[in-house]
């Protein structure tokens, strides 16, 4: 965070603190303390990004460079702008939405699977999907898409894509060289990822509201807008939030949550048999397969046949296989195990940060450290969760930003009322 950004926070922070003090004698219960604090303080208040401009892609901006772009920028999505949108449009008519590793690693497994069974998914062939997941999709933009099947809420593919994807490692390069990578845009597979009108947020909006839109909605990440414009401001994801976090350890009204152990405030709140994980020596691309049955980023890999924790898999690890596929050719079957092995010896070839989470076998936590420190680790390393691990290094659990940002706050009831009305189904409101 650069010093600009730490000034943001710093007042932010006093801000906080100050409505801490006025309200931390009142007969009110803790977890709405600090409620009662944020909805006082407006979204003007948040941090630039640090780079100082959000950085966008235009409709036709090809796949192969989209990948390109998200990956030398280190980020996860970008909004998208409609090239034949009018010059004074406003942004609800200038923006597609987001382009997010998540589609593209939809496209990828829908690649693979018409490569594996010879045959493309067709609309006849969908399924409807169950209520709780069509809802979840209206909150998270996540459209639908005639050539790739929906999920289920219990995980399971659609149709298709239940069957394990086995692929050798030199079909990536080949995918990569294709004609149909380099033509491919990036409104071609529009309905491959979230991309309905993404859901905004505006300076005059509360903290309170952003908050619960970045945990409780299932909301990664929140273009700020003004009525009317056409551009975008700041783009706040959960992870500036968790940057934000950190820099506030010394005040009162952090500490009153994060001295407590993860144990203490309810987490990790999935039990060790619903945890997502795959053995190292799967193919990868079942990996990935499963983050996008159980609508998960990451899933941690297992030793065979056991539960103790070697590495990590996340849906930004794609970029690897697509910016330098030729590495993983030589593998007949490209094992989760193999995949980690050659991209860690690449990242150490380019000399990345040594704090790259690839070059660690996985960063964990256990359920007696401190909320404060899981929030610092989650800085330190740029993540997006820690798994929770036993004195034997075995998996017990995960905890996520959207996680740990969930305990700041607690959502009024009826707080939101027509707050989505306009860029969201009206089914959202009864969440």
């Amino acid at each position: 965070m650069d010093f600009s950004s730490k000034k943001y926070v710093k007042h932010l922070s006093m801000r906080v603190e100050q409505l801490w003090e006025s309200v931390s004698l009142l007969p009110i219960p803790q977890e709405e303390k600090l409620n009662a604090c944020f909805d006082k303080i407006t979204v003007s208040l948040f941090p630039p990004m640090e780079r100082g401009e959000v950085i966008e892609m235009s409709s036709d901006t090809s796949l192969a460079e989209a990948v390109h772009i998200l990956a030398t920028n280190q980020i996860l999505s970008a909004p998208v702008w409609d090239v034949d949108a009018l010059e004074d449009a406003s942004w609800i008519d200038k923006y597609l939405g987001l382009i997010e590793f998540e589609g593209i690693v939809h496209w990828i497994l829908h690649q693979a699977e018409i490569l594996t069974t010879g045959r493309v998914v067709t609309g006849a062939e969908r399924v409807e999907t169950s209520d709780n997941v069509a809802s979840e999709a209206h909150v998270t933009g996540k459209s639908g898409d005639s050539t790739l099947p929906p999920v289920h809420s219990a995980g399971e593919a659609a149709v298709t894509g239940s069957a394990p994807l086995t692929v050798g490692g030199a079909f990536f390069e080949e995918l990569t060289s294709s004609d149909l990578y380099r033509s491919t845009k990036v409104k071609d597979i529009a309905g491959s990822f979230r991309w309905a009108p993404f859901i905004p947020i505006q300076n005059s909006d509360t903290f309170l509201t952003l908050l619960l839109l970045l945990s409780k909605y299932r909301v990664k990440c929140l273009p700020l807008v003004e009525s009317g414009e056409g551009r975008i401001d700041n783009f706040i994801t959960q992870s500036s939030v968790i940057h934000m976090l950190s820099e506030c350890t010394d005040f009162p009204w952090f500490e009153s949550l994060g001295a407590k152990s993860l144990s203490e405030i309810g987490l990790p709140c999935m039990t060790t048999d619903k945890l997502a994980k795959v053995e190292e020596d799967q193919p990868v691309l079942q990996a990935f397969q499963l983050m996008c049955q159980r609508g998960i980023g990451a899933v941690p890999v297992v030793s065979k046949g056991g539960s103790h924790i070697v590495g990590n898999v996340s849906m930004r690890d794609i970029q690897f296989l697509l910016v330098v596929p030729e590495m993983y050719k030589t593998s007949r079957l490209l094992t989760v195990k193999e995949f980690l092995e050659v991209t860690r010896n690449y990242l150490i070839d380019i000399h990345r940060n040594k704090d790259e989470p690839l070059l660690s076998k996985a960063i964990t936590c256990t359920k007696q450290q401190a909320t404060r420190d899981v929030i610092l680790k989650l800085k330190k390393y740029n993540i997006h969760r820690l798994y929770v691990v036993n004195e034997e290094g075995d998996v017990e659990g995960v905890v996520t930003m959207r996680d740990l940002i969930s305990k700041f706050v607690t959502e009024p009831e009826g707080y939101f009322g027509e707050f989505f009305s306009g860029w969201a189904p009206a089914s959202l409101n009864s969440h």
